[in-house]
């Protein structure tokens, strides 16, 4: 019975994230198939092949893509996006959305982000983060200038972190690509390396000044 319950969990797990990762993928097509045809129908009619809408969908991405890099459709685009870059609440929530897919854009690979670890000096605590800026420069006065930089530091299970300001020398790069380091970070690091095929032994620390495998020793024969 121990066996088949063993079996059991070992065949879910293999199945269940590919079950989801399908699921979900399934969902999220379909939806911008629907999505695509609402704007589609009063052109096509009753006219349908699926995959129609979101071939066309896609096509009609590449080709904002290719007008929004032109730079009279961007001066066009900047007087739209006045309402929401204006308006009080709008404002918040749309630049916020705006930097983050911004960051992430392959645009911006040739800036500052890139994944560290941050130690802090004195303290054996590790930290995974993103510097986010190098630079101090357009920052409200009241910021260390003294060559601080910006890390992100993203919470594990929810969407979320922090964003402190380190000295340059706290931080030191990894090789690791942002989208690893984000996907990391959310399940909390609990995904099995790759290239680790033999796992190394944990370090057990001595006692300073003992004596490895003498009980008590060092201790001045103080209880």
């Amino acid at each position: 019975m121990t066996r088949l319950y063993k079996y059991f969990f070992r065949g879910l797990i293999t199945v269940l994230p590919l079950a989801l990762t399908i699921y979900l993928l399934y969902i999220f097509l379909a939806w911008t198939e629907a999505v695509a045809l609402t704007f589609l129908r009063p052109f096509i009619g009753g006219f349908y092949v699926p995959g129609m809408g979101l071939a066309l969908g896609i096509l009609g991405i590449l080709a904002i893509g290719y007008l929004v890099s032109k730079e009279r459709v961007q001066r066009v685009l900047a007087l739209l996006e006045m309402p929401f870059t204006n308006l009080p609440v709008v404002k918040s929530i749309y630049s916020s959305l705006k930097s983050f897919a911004d960051y992430f854009s392959p645009s911006s690979k040739n800036t500052a982000q890139q994944v560290v670890i941050l130690r802090m000096p004195g303290q054996q605590l590790e930290l995974v983060g993103l510097v986010t800026r190098r630079s101090m420069e357009g920052l409200p006065e009241g910021f260390s200038q003294d060559g601080r930089v910006a890390v992100y530091l993203p919470m594990g299970y929810m969407i979320g972190g922090y964003t402190v300001f380190v000295p340059q020398e706290w931080v030191q790069p990894i090789q690791m690509s942002v989208e690893e380091a984000m996907r990391s970070s959310l399940i909390a690091w609990m995904a099995r390396a790759e290239n680790n095929n033999r796992p190394a032994a944990p370090a057990v620390p001595e006692p300073p000044g003992d004596a490895p495998g003498a009980p008590g020793a060092g201790s001045g024969g103080q209880a």
